[in-house]
């Protein structure tokens, strides 16, 4: 059970938590590979902010949004200690000192860290993580905005609006998109960009992501991302995919099954009039498709009522690569779909709980800007592991641990000696 985020199994969840979840999830052999991979050892050996400490640092600084650069690295001061990180001897680093440390550094550090370490982390045991042999995952998209600056706004653009176009927006905006895992918000990968110019949308961002599913993933996604050619790329991974489709989309009958739903047929949209009544025909003689053209999926459509009050449901119409409804019956993929939203909580967690309401990045330069956000997802990477983790062990739903206290627990004991040492 839980009260305000507290887990009562094996202990407390603030038995759990220290500043030590960066160390004990983003391990520092990790952190040196990444490092490594980027060709940006520490080119001396006496350096007070060498770059695994600027790692850590960064994901602290995630966790710290207040605070400024001198303050935050006070308050990692003894934790860095117990790391065998830091010398007695050292003072705290000055706000110009940690930033050209973050410049050394960059950002494809931060980047080949996070892709090394975050992946999904929960097991068979973690409640609502599994449909069956299929891991629940999402994918989805936000944006962040970033300080006025002439190279913030050339790399990233403002939504909707040109650069001198005066009702602009105040900032340029980052756009990310993600998958997550929907039983512990565990971002599993990531790509980012701007929000203006050719590749700006959240597809594009989408494309790069769909050739990195699994095979035991199920993945999750709204109608923005539901077109033909991206579900072919998803597809031929092996991932199992459950899309809401747009209304427009024309899924004729090939075979009414048992549990509601029915088999139709995806098509290019290149191929029109008699050659795709060709191919609805064959589906319906039970040839084999040529997937450059037409691919069989399954339906499932059902009606969510009255939400606004008009009288009037809302028709919700879905397609699954899962052809054989004894696997996955139709009231089962309704529910899993609207697992979803699990997504949308996690994204919340990064920009409310850790960023803050209406806060902007700290960066004024396109690398700093990136390394701050993989610093972002880094943190809410470990955190949602150790609140999966946590919520696994005492048999509950991750969901019923707060991630709002997990947090404020973390910056309570940030001067704790962490008890991970990386």
């Amino acid at each position: 059970m839980t009260q305000n985020g507290v887990v009562t199994a094996e202990g407390r969840l603030t038995d759990w938590v220290s500043l030590g979840v960066l160390a004990s999830f983003v391990p520092r052999d990790a952190v040196d590979d990444a490092v490594a991979a980027a060709g940006k050892q520490a080119k001396r050996r006496d350096g007070k902010l060498p770059p695994h400490v600027m790692v850590y640092l960064i994901m602290a600084l995630a966790l710290f949004p207040d605070d400024d650069y001198e303050e935050a690295a006070a308050r990692l001061t003894e934790t860095l200690a117990a790391w065998g990180c830091w010398d007695d001897s050292w003072s705290v680093p000055t706000s110009g000192g940690i930033t050209q440390a973050r410049a050394r550094l960059g950002a494809e550090p931060m980047r080949r860290l996070f892709s090394e370490v975050a992946a999904p982390v929960a097991d068979e045991e973690t409640t609502g993580a599994f449909l069956g042999p299929w891991r629940l995952m999402a994918i989805d998209g936000f944006e962040w905005d970033a300080p006025d600056t002439e190279e913030n706004a050339a790399a990233f653009g403002y939504a909707g609006k040109a650069p001198g176009d005066p009702d602009r927006p105040a900032f340029p905006k980052v756009r990310v998109v993600t998958i997550s895992e929907c039983g512990s918000h565990a971002a599993a990968d990531a790509e980012m960009g701007g929000v203006a110019g050719k590749g700006a949308g959240e597809q594009a961002l989408a494309r790069r992501l769909y050739r990195r599913l699994d095979e035991d993933w199920l993945l999750l996604a709204d109608r923005n991302f539901c077109n033909w050619a991206d579900w072919c790329a998803a597809a031929g991974t092996g991932a199992a995919l459950l899309w809401r489709v747009k209304a427009g989309l024309r899924l004729p009958l090939i075979e009414a099954l048992p549990d509601g739903s029915y088999v139709s047929v995806v098509a290019d949209p290149k191929v029109t009039g008699k050659a795709r009544g060709q191919l609805i025909e064959a589906a319906r003689a039970g040839e084999d498709l040529d997937e450059d053209k037409a691919r069989l999926v399954r339906v499932i459509e059902y009606e969510v009522p009255d939400r606004d009050g008009d009288g009037k449901g809302e028709l919700i119409c879905l397609i699954t690569t899962i052809t054989e409804w004894t696997q996955a019956p139709a009231a089962l993929l309704a529910q899993a779909y609207h697992q979803r939203w699990e997504h949308e909580h996690g994204n919340k967690q990064i920009k409310t709980y850790l960023r803050g309401p209406g806060r902007i990045l700290r960066s004024k330069s396109p690398d700093m800007v990136r390394q701050e956000i993989y610093g972002y997802l880094l943190a809410h990477w470990a955190l949602s592991a150790l609140i999966c983790k946590a919520a696994t062990e005492a048999g509950i739903d991750p969901d019923r641990v707060k991630f709002k206290r997990t947090v404020r627990i973390v910056r309570r004991r940030a001067a704790d000696p962490a008890a991970f040492p990386p």
